[in-house]
């Protein structure tokens, strides 16, 4: 039996359009400290490609570790986490919840980035929840709250402590809000 956290395909090529576009507003952070290495931008590409249907999910599962490999790669902790959203974004292929784990670290990338403005990470969620298209909300919305469900990156692990954890349970507060609109996108 499949994780909950899954998703179904068509479902995971919805949230990883969502995904991609979390993880490029942030990949600038790991590009300034190295310019030279294109991992993080080539895996928010593949999660775009896999979102319009040009890429398998098994070719995509084998390489979804390649921009994580980045992030070893930097010094500071803002360009480690957009590299993390961008592997992320690129794992929703292999599952559904990671896309709120490439939200997540670009929020966190985007506080790292700026901490003499107290508000930057609730400003990037709130750009990720208004840029969310119903059916990634309603994909989204299908994951089970994070801690619930082991087999899966909602599970115990890096996801489920600290600001990581506390953006994901922002961004699942919003999508149990039934009255919640969607952007029009």
């Amino acid at each position: 039996m499949a994780s909950p956290q899954t998703l179904s395909e068509a479902e995971r090529r919805v949230v990883a359009s969502w995904a991609a576009d979390c993880a490029e507003r942030v990949v600038a952070l790991f590009e300034a400290e190295a310019p030279a290495d294109g991992r993080p931008r080539d895996a928010i590409a593949r999660a775009r490609a896999f979102a319009r249907g040009e890429l398998s999910a098994a070719d995509e599962i084998r390489r979804r570790f390649v921009a994580g490999r980045a992030a070893g790669e930097v010094d500071s902790p803002a360009a480690v986490a957009a590299a993390r959203s961008a592997t992320q974004a690129a794992a929703v292929a292999h599952m559904g919840a990671h896309a709120l784990g490439a939200a997540a670290y670009a929020a966190k990338a985007a506080g790292l980035a700026a901490p003499h403005r107290p508000g930057t990470v609730d400003d990037e969620v709130r750009w990720q929840l208004e840029h969310m298209t119903d059916e990634a909300r309603s994909a989204l919305r299908r994951l089970p709250p994070l801690g619930e469900n082991s087999a899966g990156p909602l599970g115990p692990g890096l996801l489920s402590s600290g600001i990581l954890a506390t953006i994901i349970r922002a961004i699942q507060a919003d999508l149990a809000r039934p009255d919640r609109p969607a952007s029009p996108n």
